[in-house]
């Protein structure tokens, strides 16, 4: 080896060590945070929907309850009634319906309820007036129909 012979002292090429899959790239911290902030959006949203809803599946849990005492009998239409109005008032605070009686109510139950107004109404009819007339003229199972449909329009 000459001293003089700047090529003889060059080390050889040496290629850097391979990056570890740890610290990630920014890229992938910033996909991280979004994909935590979307996950708790979501969740954020569905307990946010079941709390607003607790009240509908409390009155679908009554009604199943009242379709298996069902009976043709006045204090089982005020039941349902009465089922109908609680219901109603959690949708519907600000109308004050609890108060409503008689067309008003029915009036207010199919302004509410989805569907075919027009054949919704003699049953919403009777079964308000099922309510208090002795000789009930409605079947339990026409109001059971009319009432799942109502509580089945009633999502916030």
């Amino acid at each position: 080896m000459n001293p003089q012979d700047p090529l003889s002292q060059l080390r050889d090429i040496h290629l850097p060590d391979p990056g570890g899959f740890w610290p990630p790239a920014p890229g992938w911290w910033i996909l991280a945070i979004l994909g935590i902030a979307l996950v708790a959006a979501v969740t954020w949203q569905i307990l946010r929907r079941r709390r607003r809803n607790r009240w509908l599946r409390s009155a679908r849990s009554e009604l199943a309850m009242l379709e298996r005492s069902a009976a043709p009998d006045p204090q089982w239409f005020v039941q349902l009634n009465r089922l109908l109005k609680q219901a109603a008032r959690k949708r519907y605070p600000q109308s004050h319906p609890e108060a409503l009686t008689g067309d008003a109510w029915v009036e207010f139950l199919l302004a509410t309820a989805p569907g075919h107004r027009i054949a919704s109404r003699p049953v919403a009819e009777a079964l308000v007036e099922s309510a208090w007339r002795p000789s009930v003229s409605t079947e339990p199972a026409q109001a059971l129909a009319f009432a799942r449909l109502w509580l089945g329009g009633q999502k916030c």
